[in-house]
């Protein structure tokens, strides 16, 4: 009978040729940007042929999915402490935009490089994208576990959409993060502490009578608004 030991250490090397092609991605995307990499130049600089890259990533685009995963992931592991111990939703809110970017420094210059692309709304890269669509829904479900935290008071249409809302503020915060120069990125850090307080407010405020009807008007724009997204593009004649 097959020992069950020689998949696993298949597997296990497998793993760590993936990986190395990944870092040996990163470094290159840095150095030449990323029009300027090559499967190639990636295959050469992670010692693999250029079928065993292609083999692992079928091109530069799933290359870097793989790196918004394994990104996403790291926050996820550093998110989980702070929702373990945090139980209002401002400290929660602030703690995962915290280690978002503190998981993400190590990629500081490199997500710099990417953003040259990503911006591109016609970019598989782009974190709007259908490709993106699975590391975009992850970090949305993490949202919707931030919001199970105690001090949020708003109307069930609004409570719905927040998830996204936060996930789009977050975007906002990362693209703020790549442009910031300031030392240990303390720039970022003020307009987190400085901002999140002011969000979970105004959350709050939608669910004053006052105000609802204007909140109702303002979710349901946010709904049509995310419907026509899913919406695909009608094909020219």
């Amino acid at each position: 009978m097959t020992s069950p030991a020689v998949p696993r250490k298949r597997t296990d090397k497998g793993a760590q040729t993936r990986a190395r092609i990944l870092e040996a991605a990163i470094e290159l995307f840095r150095e030449r940007g990323y029009d300027g990499t090559t499967m190639r130049g990636i295959a050469d600089r992670a010692g693999v042929s250029l079928g065993n890259a292609y083999y692992y990533f079928k091109s530069k685009e799933v290359l870097v999915q793989d790196f918004y995963r394994r990104s996403h992931t790291e926050h996820l592991d550093s998110a989980e402490r702070v929702l373990a111990t945090e139980t209002h939703v401002e400290a929660r809110l602030r703690g995962v935009l915290l280690t978002k970017i503190e998981t993400s420094e190590p990629y500081h210059r490199f997500s710099g490089v990417l953003f040259k692309t990503a911006a591109d709304p016609e970019s598989p890269l782009s974190p709007f994208s259908e490709e993106s669509a699975p590391s975009r829904r992850e970090s949305t479900r993490l949202m919707e576990r931030v919001i199970e935290g105690k001090g949020l008071r708003t109307t069930p249409d609004l409570r719905a959409e927040l998830p996204d809302l936060l996930w789009t503020y977050q975007m906002g915060i990362i693209l703020f993060w790549i442009h910031d120069r300031s030392e240990g990125r303390k720039r970022t850090r003020i307009l987190i502490d400085r901002t999140v307080p002011l969000v979970i407010r105004i959350v709050n405020l939608g669910s004053l009578p006052v105000i609802r009807t204007l909140t109702r008007r303002a979710t349901a724009f946010l709904r049509e608004l995310r419907d026509a997204r899913e919406i695909p593009p009608t094909p020219a004649d």
